[in-house]
Parts: structure tokens; C-alpha cells; sequence
């Protein structure tokens, strides 16, 4: 059966957007790589009156896009198709498309029944916020996505390399934090994405410039409805690369791609309303040190945190980030307006109260990065924990990494997880297991050229 609203919402946009020649439907799959099919406007309506499918196995494709048979999602199941509904409110126009005539819209994969497909990362975190719907609380959430902008053009040796300047051809060499000069050196580009995010009704909240060179950071404002939070931040990534093309930049979320500079990351601000829209991380005399529950609350992301690392940091060039004195946490720590942690509780109004998340990679799927920190909290408020002291001053010279911080340890943490087995579900554990699994034992098999360089002729 179609889905009605869905069905009126694209004749609605089809027919204000007579321009409109084609929609391109598209899911999200286990990497946050978006993938679907590009549909003629004359198709459109019937396509999803029909329902779209797709395989199944789009959730056991690594990040280049082959398919990891170890997930069981692949032959040998019969590489089967499921029924793929589309995610109210996100047709859209994208302005920054070649012949400025195509939109998109996002795509959730289902069973034949009707039923979530429990591989799919956004079904995964509507089942995590269906226990937060039980328990009468309704998470808020920001997200803030870090970025280069690189040259199209590559170094001597292929690596990426800082754009040059549109006002003064110069390429960029300093880190300069919230410069404003750079800002106003990019304005084009920034202005461009206020627009697009305008016309894709994504609520951005501000942009900065960040600490390396061709760095930059844009901020989502806060949302009550977590589901459409991730949809926006995963729209935002993909209008971000396609304005830089179009001004002739590339832009990378990938999480370390210079080695002696800041890497990319994701912070996410998390809060929780009680049934009658109250903070429930705040307290009744609105002490600056927070009610109970955030102490239960980061009491559990920071339990879960080794566990969670497989999806911060979800490939191998995400254990890059982890390097100390680069404002990336390498152990579970927290505290009260403090950088130096993993979860921070920003300063402010105390009836504002929230946990800022800052471990993961720009790389990390947002629906898998918010779905595993909502499961942190929940384990937190369902078990009452209690935190370990806060830090005051610099974590990184008080307390030793104990985090994995290698692909593998972080993949046995997972492997070894019986917390988040009960709380995803066995079917997507393992097969989010299996995918990374694969992906590492591939990247093995690489030689990499700083090998050449020290031991070919060395040894």
C-alpha cells in the first residue's frame, strides 16, 4: 500500500516546481553514503504510488560501494528487494544541481509487511526513540558538522591540498580559529549554502570558521523531532559538497584528511523534555550542576562509550582523529564548560541544560551516531548510574586514553557489546559488525606508500 500524504506531497511540489525535471529518491546506507535512483518527473508519481525497492543488500555495501556477502544480506539471501517509503517533508529542490532543474527526497527501507527493515539506520533510530516515547521523554538534539574545503586539484604525491582563496588566489596556510576574515574571503560560497539550506528548508544556525586551514564548521539549530534532525543533517552534508563544486571547491567530511592538522568531527547537543516540556537535565532551583538524570544521562554514554566507538569513528582513517592536544577526546571523560572532554556541559542559562557529545567523526552516519548516544542515556536512566567525578581543567594531562582507538579493538568492544545487542537489536549489530569486519580486513591488505618510503629500500 502507498503512502497517501506522500503520494499529494510530490503532486503538490510537481506542480509548483513545473521546472522540476527530475527527483532523485535516495537512502541513506550503513556508511551515510546516500545511494537510490534518479527518477523522470513523469515517473515520479508512479513510482512511488508502486513503492520503489531496492535491494536489501544496500545495507551490506562497504564505503566502496561492494557488497559484504559476511552480512548475510547479500546472495545468500537471494539478494531479495524491500519496499522503500519516502520520508515526509524532505522532497525538495537542489539548487546547486548541474542544470538546476533535479530535487531529491529520502528514502526508509521496510519489510513487505509493513514492518521497519531493522537494518536500516534510520528505522534503527525511530525503534531507540519509541522507548523514549514510552518512558514520556522527548530527546533534543543539535548537530554541529565540521568540513575542509580542498582543492579539486591534488599535491605532487595526490594528497588533498587547501583551496586558494576566491578574493586572493592565495592558498591557505594557517589554522586562523573564527576568523572572520576567511569567512568574509568565502562569503560567495557560505551565502550559497544559506540559500540552498533556505530552498531545502534546512534550519541553519551558524557558521564559523574552524582551526585548520580551508576548515569550517555549520550548525543545525536544536530539534525536537530527532528523526527530522538527522534527515537535515544528512541533507546539510550533501548540499555542502555539492555548492562547493559548484564554486570549485571539493568538500571532505572525512575525518583526518592532513595528518598534522585538526580533523573533522560531529558534535551533538542532547537534551531531554519531560511529557509537560520541561528540561529534565535541569533542576527545580536551576543549580548550574544539573538535575539527576544528566548525572544517570552521561553516566550511561560514558558506560557505552568503548562500545560505541565503532560507530564515532566508523573507518580507518577515523582513528586518525585521536591524537593528543587536537580537542578530540581519547577517553570517557566529562565536565562542565570543558573542551577537553568527551561530554561537556556547555555554560548558559541552567534551564538550558545539555550534554554536548564531542568524540565523533564528521564520517559517522548521523542516525547511527544519535541512535547509539540516545541508548547510551537510556542505559544510564534505566540502570540510575552514577558518574565518575567530573574533570576541571585539562582532561588530556589528568586522565590516561583508555578509549579504542584503533579499528579493531574498537570492533571487538562492539563484538563484545551485550548492551548494545539488547538495545539494536541482534539483527543489526551483527550485521553492522560483519560490514566493518570486512572493510577492515580489506584495508589490511593495503600497502601504503609510507611503507615504500621506509622500507623498500631499507630492508
Amino acid at each position: 500500500m502507498y503512502d497517501a500524504d506522500s503520494l499529494k506531497e510530490a503532486e503538490t511540489f510537481l506542480d509548483a516546481h513545473p521546472n522540476v525535471q527530475s527527483v532523485d529518491l535516495l537512502i541513506s546506507d550503513l556508511n551515510g553514503v546516500l545511494r537510490g535512483k534518479r527518477v523522470p518527473r513523469e515517473n515520479v508519481l508512479g513510482v512511488l504510488e508502486s513503492n520503489m525497492r531496492l535491494p536489501a543488500s544496500v545495507f551490506a555495501l562497504d564505503i566502496c560501494g561492494n557488497t559484504i556477502e559476511e552480512t548475510g544480506l547479500g546472495l545468500a539471501s537471494g539478494d531479495g528487494d524491500r519496499t522503500c517509503r519516502p520520508v515526509p517533508g524532505t522532497l525538495v529542490q537542489t539548487p546547486w544541481a548541474r542544470h538546476a532543474n533535479q530535487a531529491q527526497m529520502l528514502m526508509t527501507m521496510e519489510e513487505d509487511d509493513g514492518t521497519p527493515f531493522a537494518c536500516d539506520p534510520r528505522q534503527l533510530l525511530r525503534a531507540v526513540l519509541s522507548r523514549f516515547q514510552a518512558m514520556a521523554l522527548t530527546p533534543v538534539i543539535a548537530v554541529e558538522l565540521e568540513f575542509y574545503l580542498i582543492d579539486r586539484e591534488r599535491d605532487g604525491v595526490g594528497a588533498p591540498q587547501p583551496p586558494r582563496s576566491p578574493a586572493t588566489g592565495e592558498r591557505a596556510s594557517q589554522s586562523q580559529l573564527y576568523s572572520m576574515t576567511e569567512l568574509d574571503e568565502y562569503a560567495d560560497f557560505l551565502e550559497d549554502i544559506t540559500l540552498a539550506a533556505r530552498t531545502q528548508r534546512l534550519p541553519i544556525d551558524t557558521a564559523l570558521k574552524e582551526c585548520a586551514p580551508g576548515q569550517f564548521e555549520v550548525n543545525l539549530l536544536h530539534h525536537a523531532d530527532v528523526l527530522r534532525a538527522c534527515d537535515e543533517a544528512v541533507m546539510l552534508k550533501r548540499l555542502i559538497k555539492g555548492i562547493a563544486i559548484q564554486h570549485g571547491f571539493e568538500a571532505t567530511f572525512m575525518a583526518k584528511p592532513y595528518s598534522q592538522e585538526a580533523g573533522n568531527g560531529t558534535h551533538v547537543h542532547l537534551s531531554l523534555l519531560d511529557a509537560a516540556g520541561h528540561n529534565v537535565f535541569a533542576t527545580a532551583d536551576d543549580s548550574d550542576l544539573g538535575s539527576q538524570q544528566l548525572q544517570q544521562a552521561i553516566a550511561g554514554l560514558v558506560e557505552l562509550m568503548p562500545a560505541s566507538m565503532a560507530v564515532f569513528a566508523p573507518n580507518l582513517n577515523s582513528y586518525r582523529r585521536f591524537q593528543p592536544s587536537l580537542y578530540v577526546p581519547m577517553a570517557p571523560t566529562w565536565g562542565y564548560d570543558n573542551r577537553s572532554v568527551a561530554l561537556r556541559i556547555p555554560s548558559g542559562s541552567p534551564r538550558a541544560r545539555r550534554i554536548e557529545h564531542r568524540v565523533a567523526g564528521a564520517d559517522a552516519n548521523p542516525y547511527l551516531l544519535v541512535a547509539a548516544l540516545l541508548a547510551g542515556i537510556e542505559h544510564g536512566l534505566k540502570h540510575g548510574l552514577t558518574p565518575p567525578p567530573p574533570i576541571t581543567g585539562n582532561a588530556y594531562e589528568q586522565i590516561e586514553p583508555s578509549l579504542p582507538i584503533s579499528w579493531p579493538q574498537a570492533l571487538d568492544a562492539w563484538a563484545d557489546s551485550r548492551e548494545f545487542i539488547a538495545l539494536f537489536g541482534e539483527t543489526f549489530h551483527g550485521v553492522y559488525h560483519a560490514n566493518r569486519r570486512a572493510e577492515y580486513e580489506l584495508s589490511r591488505q593495503a600497502i601504503s606508500a609510507l611503507e615504500y618510503r621506509w622500507y623498500l629500500r631499507n630492508t
